[in-house]
């Protein structure tokens, strides 16, 4: 952060030069900027140092990597929400260079190694339901050290960034736009003279922006774009329209012309998918097509021999009569593979269809939901086209479908590369990566045991047949036999946590939910390093596959652990007899299936851990541990939408520690409720807020029972506005106390266990601290980038802060010296005991690093200024002495144990330290005292050396 102000005060003019830039979004940004490097420079909490703990072995999505032609070992990686790292060698280690800047949320980078400038676009080109908004185009000249201001600021998400090779001034950028609105920014952008000033050379419409941009590698006048037209709601993704095509420009992008003609030979309509493209030469160039125009019937999956197993579509069409035909143990084999509740077998379900109580159609409808009408969808999917004479006629390369690549989901994906060294050999990244030898006349995988599914990157060695650099959900992978092996480069903490929790063990267990990455966990003090090759076991374990979602642990037991995947999927785990129970909820036949969130919220009352909570569109609750289930509300949102994604469920959940059964629920269409009596009766509780916002979290209060907060996040409506709310009458009323927050969603708010009036508040740039019940607001970010904040928790006993990011991992933070904090001016907290050793400053086995003891002081001064650190004997002679400059507020200073040569007299003979190998003298056993002296006032606090 530190670098932002340098620059914002040329920033307004260098953004008046940016063409088609609304005022307003521009003054937004640099507002909101400003507002966070005055907080990060004046916050009483600025020394408050977060360390990392990890994990890193599962990593985050990788969305590009650039690799130095001359020296491949030397490369870049960018990541989705984790910002920009660098390597030397060769993805053994990785260094973060992105850190100061304003944002880390990344789409792609172009790079000039030559002049070593890098090109970064913010806000990834991926449009998934965690997608972040960047704030335009940076740039830095000096290797990341610094960031000019941002450029194009109103792009919201960029698709791809090109440098001119002889002319590095001149740089193309395709603009895909806002992920959830319309938008007259979307197109393409070129500057001459490296970014000060910007054309739009080409618009499709205010719904399709570019998503990838090719140049023929021997002429860069030569460039090919493909524009997508999508739309995206909370509710429904439609991922194409009659505007994605493909455009060519042989000026460099000056102009461009649609190639994908009636006569080109390549798809057009309303069905046309996401395009990506692969230019080989000028003239040859691969585009693969995300098609979701239909599969013919024959080709859908749906004729069926008599014999074979029942599948869900055959209940759809099939009459009464022929529904009570069937077999028993055929219908029972289909209720019993599809999860039907035990009461739901072949015999009763007849019953009730003799009855007219079901229908054949409810036995489909009963399985319905927006996850399995995603993966039903019987659209074409991934299909790669051909051009040899530059995009003036296409064909497909294949014959078949290429079926398990794209599923219905290519709209994460469709990206294509041909290596440099021959045309017809050809990737394409979906799930899994596939290679063709032939042109994309056949394919075959290329993912192996130790690579993520889900790929978004890739770099071919143009001088070393075979050696591919991937980029995928779980990381960056390197292959030197054209995918037949490959070595996992996950060093860098970049895990995009949805949820974590912890338990009461000690030490006590950090446990999170991640993005296409499952549910881990690990003791919140394990070693993050690369020990664990050693020993065979990383300290970090998984306990659930899938998207990791919320998890509850059982206070009395932390075996009996509560979690799951998206669309409310979740299971009992018993880690110690390693057993998993599915728990969740069934809807009655003939009853609406029930709506479940991609992130279902669950809880564990409080006043009872058998107790279980889940929010479905409806609130369910579990006398036993999730083995039965009952609905104690009815739908608690606003009905739902029509659409593909599940809309209209519970997002939040919380149970009052003061009284069993005073329940709060937000819900994704805006609504907050409550129940006073365990869900006989609910009430909606309205605030001033705007409608339809998602409620990322309501929280009843552990200090006042009639207090309860709520958060809300607009950024499925693009809308980045902070909505945090206070209520102190069980929301009958409601203030706002999130208007003096820098502008960004907020996902989540919580109370310091023991005091009322600490706030800690996550938004999807930072996290913030409030001593005043959310009247003031600090930010807290020392060891910490700019990243999304989707959870805090604070283990009440170590009294650690713990913050989930989506996309740094997890970071902690001791919330001890909060203790400090008052009025007098002055205070200082108590020291640990420590240790005396004759191991300190010595030479470590095996020439390791020498030993130190570190003793940490910390205390509190309400003005800034000099303070004089002391460490006296018994005799209260000074053995140590050392002035420091401290800040306004909380002030951290770490003691080496250390004994100045002057003071080695005042020690008695029989008790003097001894010269270490270092060359210092480190305090012996005995009781010592620590004096600060600053502010015209003067603290101490007792020190013991066993």
């Amino acid at each position: 952060m530190k670098t932002i102000l340098s620059f914002l005060c040329i920033s307004s003019l260098l953004l008046s030069t940016a063409q088609n830039l609304l005022p307003s979004d521009s003054q937004m940004i640099q507002s909101s900027l400003e507002k966070m490097e005055q907080m990060a420079q004046t916050s009483p909490f600025k020394n408050l140092v977060f360390k990392n703990i990890g994990p890193t072995v599962m990593s985050g999505r990788v969305v590009d990597v650039d690799i130095n032609p001359a020296d491949p070992t030397e490369m870049l990686v960018a990541y989705a929400s984790g910002g920009l790292w660098y390597s030397t060698n060769n993805g053994t280690s990785f260094t973060p260079i992105m850190d100061n800047a304003s944002t880390i949320n990344l789409g792609d980078i172009a790079v000039d190694w030559d002049s070593r400038t890098i090109w970064a676009g913010t806000g990834e080109n991926n449009s998934s339901r965690s997608s972040y908004a960047g704030i335009g185009i940076l740039k830095s000249t000096d290797w990341g050290k610094t960031w000019n201001p941002p450029m194009l600021t109103d792009s919201h998400h960029i698709g791809r960034i090109l440098i001119d090779p002889k002319d590095t001034d001149h740089v193309v950028v395709a603009v895909t736009g806002p992920l959830y609105s319309a938008s007259d920014h979307r197109g393409i952008y070129t500057t001459k003279d490296g970014g000060a000033n910007w054309e739009k050379t080409l618009f499709a419409t205010n719904m399709a922006g570019f998503i990838d941009l090719a140049a023929a590698p021997e002429d860069f006048n030569v460039l090919y774009t493909a524009s997508w037209e999508k739309d995206r709601k909370a509710w429904n993704f439609d991922g194409d329209g009659a505007a994605s095509a493909i455009y060519k420009s042989t000026d460099a992008g000056e102009s461009w012309t649609k190639i994908t003609t009636a006569t080109s030979g390549f798809p057009m309509g309303t069905n046309v998918g996401r395009i990506g493209l692969a230019v080989y030469d000028a003239r040859t160039v691969y585009a693969i097509h995300d098609s979701q125009f239909r599969r013919a019937k024959e080709d859908a999956g749906t004729n069926k021999k008599e014999g074979q197993n029942l599948s869900k579509d055959d209940f759809k069409s099939m009459s009464k009569e022929n529904f009570l035909q069937l077999e028993d143990q055929r219908l029972n084999t289909f209720l019993k593979q599809n999860g039907f509740q035990e009461k739901y077998r072949a015999e009763n379900v007849k019953n009730m269809v003799r009855a007219g109580d079901a229908t054949p159609l409810d036995v489909a409808k009963y399985l319905e939901n927006a996850n399995t009408q995603l993966f039903d969808t019987p659209v074409k999917g991934a299909e790669l086209y051909r051009s040899n004479d530059g995009g003036t006629t296409w064909n497909k390369t294949h014959d078949k479908q290429i079926d398990g690549v794209f599923y219905s989901y290519g709209y994460y994906f469709a990206q294509v590369r041909v290596d440099p060294s021959d045309v017809d050999h050809v990737y394409v990244m979906g799930v899994p990566i596939i290679k063709s030898d032939d042109a994309g006349k056949s394919w075959m995988s290329i993912s192996k045991e130790n690579v993520h599914a889900d790929h978004h990157a890739l770099w071919i060695n143009p001088n070393k047949r075979g050696h591919l650099i991937n980029g995928n959900d779980g990381g960056l992978n390197i292959s030197y036999d054209d995918g037949a092996t490959w070595i996992k480069n996950n060093s860098p903490a970049v895990g995009q946590f949805y949820a974590i929790n912890f338990d009461m063990e000690q030490p006590y267990h950090v446990y999170g939910g991640l993005q296409d990455n499952g549910v881990w966990v690990g003791a919140h003090d394990a070693r993050e390093d690369r020990s664990w090759h050693q020993k065979g076991q990383y300290p970090w374990e998984t306990i659930m596959g899938g998207d990791g979602m919320q998890i509850q642990i059982d206070s009395r037991n932390s075996d009996l652990v509560y979690t799951g995947y998206q669309f409310g999927n979740y299971y009992r785990i018993d880690r110690n007899k390693e057993q998993q129970t599915y728990i969740q909820p069934k809807h009655e036949l003939g009853e609406s299936p029930y709506r479940f969130n991609w992130q279902t919220p669950i809880l564990l009352s409080s006043h009872n851990q058998d107790i279980l909570y889940l929010g479905g569109n409806k609130l369910h609750r579990s006398m036993n541990q999730g083995d039965d289930w009952t609905a104690i509300s009815p739908d608690l949102t606003q009905g739902g939408k029509e659409g593909n994604v599940a809309y209209g469920t519970l997002s939040s959940i919380s149970e009052s520690p003061f009284q069993f059964g005073l329940i709060y629920t937000g819900s994704d269409d805006g609504l907050v409720q409550i129940t006073k009596d365990s869900g006989a009766s609910w009430n909606s509780i309205k605030g001033d807020w705007p409608a339809n916002l998602w409620v990322s979290r309501v929280v009843s209060s552990q200090h006042k029972k009639e207090r309860v907060y709520v958060t809300l996040n607009g950024y499925r409506f693009d809308d980045f506005t902070t909505y945090v709310y206070k209520s102190d009458d069980y929301g009958q009323t409601w203030k706002s106390i999130g208007e003096a927050l820098p502008t960004a969603p907020a996902n989540v708010i919580i109370e310091h266990p023991k005091k009322g009036n600490i706030l800690f508040v996550g938004t999807d740039n930072a996290s913030y601290i409030s001593t005043d019940t959310g009247a003031t607001w600090e930010l807290l970010n020392n060891g910490m980038p700019p990243v999304a904040v989707h959870d805090i928790k604070i283990q009440p006993v170590a009294n650690d802060l713990l913050i989930g990011t989506h996309g740094r991992s997890i970071y902690t933070a001791n919330l001890d010296a909060l203790e400090l904090l008052n009025d007098k001016g002055f205070a200082f907290a108590k020291i640990d005991k420590t240790r005396a050793s004759s191991r300190y400053g010595s030479k470590g086995f095996m020439w390791s690093e020498r030993p130190e003891p570190k003793i940490k002081l910390s205390f509190y001064t309400k003005m800034p200024g000099k303070v004089t650190i002391e460490v006296l004997n018994e005799k209260g002679k000074t053995i140590y002495e050392n002035a420091i400059t401290t800040d306004q507020g909380l002030n951290f200073y770490t003691y080496d144990g250390t004994v100045g040569a002057y003071a080695l007299k005042r020690f008695d003979k029989e008790h003097q330290p001894e010269k270490a190998d270092n060359g210092k003298y480190y305090l012996p056993k005995g009781t010592y005292s620590v004096k600060l002296s600053g502010n015209s006032s003067t603290t101490a606090q007792e020190l013991i050396v066993e």
